[in-house]
């Protein structure tokens, strides 16, 4: 049905100018992703994957074509309109945590919610039914020094849902940790995934995230090399 596409991508193309060469880093894609979608962008450094989760995400816009987020053209927004598209309806995980040094766990995890004027008590529900969801609720008072990397990431995917955004964009969320927190955190994800709707769309080079995908779009020199739809989840080891 239509009404559950969330994203769509027609002839996007994203050039960065290179001195006197120009630098193709996304040619002609064109991707639907509907609600609910656990999917996942491979494919090797400089193939599109990061340009086109930035897209997506309304932190960059195409140079020609369309990418509609939610209904609305990213490349027409406004800078106040795509930070209320980002505000409202997407998280982000980063690889590299980007967790507030000086703020407690609990207030890393707020933040979003401030950005958004939700009321305080509703704030401290919210905030503390994320932190369980990453089974970190007894950490809230911890600063980011205190925490292992594994348990920084899970912070970080608290702070990503906890406004219940309708898309989470994760870009290689697991490049900073070992195999055993790999999985914990993909774990969470997928959880989260299939309890609360969400759509989420990874970066990834780890084949430890990708066995837990069940869409696996290959993107080779800025082009969709493969689009599949994982029938069976890979054992996972």
């Amino acid at each position: 049905m239509e009404n559950d596409i969330l994203i769509q991508t027609k002839d996007l193309v994203k050039i960065y100018p290179m001195g006197s060469q120009d630098l193709v880093a996304l040619e002609k894609v064109n991707l639907t992703f509907k609600k609910g979608e656990f999917a996942a962008l491979v494919g090797p450094s400089g193939s599109g994957k990061t340009t086109l989760l930035n897209i997506i995400g309304s932190l960059d816009t195409p140079t020609r074509g369309s990418a509609i987020v939610m209904g609305l053209e990213v490349e027409k927004l406004s800078h106040k309109k795509s930070a209320e598209l980002r505000n409202k309806h997407i998280g982000f995980i980063f690889q590299t945590f980007n967790l507030l040094p000086v703020y407690t766990v609990y207030e890393n995890v707020e933040f979003p919610l401030l950005l958004s004027d939700v009321p305080a008590s509703e704030r401290k529900q919210r905030v503390m039914q994320a932190l369980e969801w990453v089974k970190l609720a007894d950490r809230h008072r911890s600063k980011p020094n205190q925490l292992s990397g594994g348990q920084s990431q899970r912070v970080a995917v608290a702070r990503a849902i906890v406004k219940m955004p309708s898309i989470v964009l994760a870009d290689e969320p697991t490049a900073n940790l070992d195999a055993e927190n790999s999985h914990n955190v993909m774990q969470i994800m997928e959880g989260l995934n299939k309890e609360l709707g969400m759509t989420f769309i990874f970066s990834t080079h780890d084949e430890k995230v990708v066995q837990y995908m069940r869409r696996i779009i290959s993107l080779d020199d800025g082009r969709v090399a493969k689009d599949e739809f994982v029938k069976s989840v890979k054992k996972r080891v």
